[in-house]
């Protein structure tokens, strides 16, 4: 990781993110975020489903989760949302912004509104559709099951068990994975588990997420929300479903409906992230299940959930003071990203390069960078302004924020450049700086950081400037 470089992420939790009494107090309080956002999430939710959410998370006594999840399941689910945008606009309001987004599940929906996607209107009526077509398109009765078990051994007990249906449905971190299926195949499962010594925890989830099981319902889901128009995102915002950042240009209904059937990878996701120095993340809904898996998985990073304890006004303010303290720093070493638009600096300032913000940049040849030394000698661009020519290649190339790219991340490991690709790219900054193609017999897997390839680079502009003066 470049240490001038501190990416911060925010966390959007999905299913069951919802405690008794959240946001009670800002709201009583007066809080413009708060109200504005549950007035909306209320007056859409009326209209499409029949019933507001405020009249039941902020009654004098409001219902536990199991409470809800068993009376008013919908409801549950528009919380989760409400809370999550409500809980970016406090911390927004005060200046402090994010590097990224990362959803977990329903959450990426809060993700993707929260980073411009959607307004919260029509993000809310998306939800909405979301949870008619389960509801109307669900076969049978299912639910979803945690396990304290890495994704290897609970795959095991799902062929164990040999139910077609039953699916590793979430990837969470090393210790916690959760299955996906009918009820009773759930339910066998959690028999078998408890019977092997791996603690099983039943999850507050009305329909079998992330199963083929939803088949049905993707396809209409897809239809049926088809003509919302999506906008510009002014964040980067990370899938763990996808495996990648979102881009402008996305059919956002088509992959939203696939989340429906497709399994979410939460610790992959993180560690790619860190990997490309995410070292803070703040959880933007109720509770702190997310920070927590990231802190037991990343120990040392600096995790803030400012809706977990009573006082959520001081979690809050330390959210935000979190954010402002890692508010990304670019210095001779780690130049600002985004030679191209919407270049990153201290929290207030203009937002990170975004993945679907691919700068231009014209071919450019060694002999253009080459630069006269002391006593003529020859001499070429500077590691630093080979980084960030290089970085825009590849940001351009895969779709990435330019960020990403520091010298230290594994190209196939974290971010999935396998090793077409990467001859693929090799090739192109072979064009990009007049090196021509890769040598015969060049070995791809010797240039697994993006650190190397940059040396690599390096190595071709300076032999080819110092060709051009002879």
């Amino acid at each position: 990781m470049n240490p001038d470089l501190d990416l911060t992420v925010a966390l959007f939790p999905g299913q069951g993110a919802y405690r008794a009494g959240v946001l009670a107090g800002l709201r009583e309080r007066g809080d413009e975020a708060v109200r504005d956002t549950f007035e909306v999430v209320d007056a859409v939710a009326g209209e499409r489903i029949g019933r507001d959410v405020s009249s039941t998370l902020f009654q004098p006594s409001p219902p536990s989760p199991a409470t809800l999840l068993e009376q008013a399941p919908d409801i549950l689910q528009l919380a989760v949302l409400a809370t999550s945008v409500a809980t970016y606009r406090l911390i927004t309001a005060q200046g402090a912004r994010p590097s990224l987004h990362l959803g977990h599940s329903l959450g990426e929906i809060a993700a993707l509104t929260c980073a411009g996607a959607y307004d919260l209107a029509d993000a809310t009526a998306v939800l909405c559709e979301r949870i008619t077509v389960v509801r109307e398109h669900a076969r049978e009765a299912g639910s979803m099951l945690a396990l304290r078990c890495g994704e290897e051994r609970a795959r095991r007990l799902v062929e164990l068990i040999g139910r077609p249906e039953l699916v590793v449905a979430v990837d969470n971190a090393d210790a916690q994975t959760v299955l996906s299926g009918p009820a009773d195949d759930v339910a066998t499962a959690e028999a078998i588990a408890r019977r092997l010594g791996v603690t099983a925890t039943p999850l507050r989830s009305p329909h079998p997420f992330h199963n083929p099981l939803l088949a049905d319902a993707r396809r209409e889901f897809a239809v049926r929300i088809g003509g919302f128009r999506s906008r510009p995102l002014s964040v980067p915002v990370y899938s763990p479903i996808l495996g990648r950042f979102y881009r402008d240009g996305d059919d956002l209904a088509e992959l939203l409906s696939l989340h429906l059937v497709t399994p979410v990878a939460f610790r992959g996701a993180v560690a790619a992230l860190h990997a490309a120095g995410a070292r803070t993340f703040v959880e933007a809904g109720a509770g702190q299940v997310l920070t927590s898996l990231v802190a037991e998985a990343h120990p040392g990073v600096h995790t803030v959930a400012p809706l977990a304890g009573r006082d959520e006004a001081a979690g809050v303010t330390a959210a935000v003071a979190a954010l402002h303290a890692a508010a990304p720093r670019y210095t001779a070493s780690a130049p600002a990203p985004g030679a191209g638009p919407a270049a990153t600096g201290p929290a207030g300032s203009a937002g990170p390069a975004t993945a679907h913000a691919a700068p231009t940049t014209a071919p450019l040849r060694a002999v253009d960078t080459a630069r006269s030394g002391p006593e003529g000698a020859a001499d070429g661009p500077g590691r630093d302004e080979l980084t960030a020519l290089v970085r825009t290649v590849y940001a351009e190339a895969m779709e990435y924020p330019e960020e990403i790219f520091t010298d230290d991340v594994l190209l196939e490991a974290d971010l999935g450049v396998d090793s077409v690709k990467q001859t693929e790219l090799l090739s192109r900054l072979g064009e990009r700086f007049g090196l021509g193609r890769p040598p015969e017999g060049l070995r791809v897997a010797d240039y697994d950081t993006f650190g190397k390839v940059v040396d690599f680079v390096a190595a071709g502009v300076t032999d080819s400037a110092a060709a051009g003066t002879r």
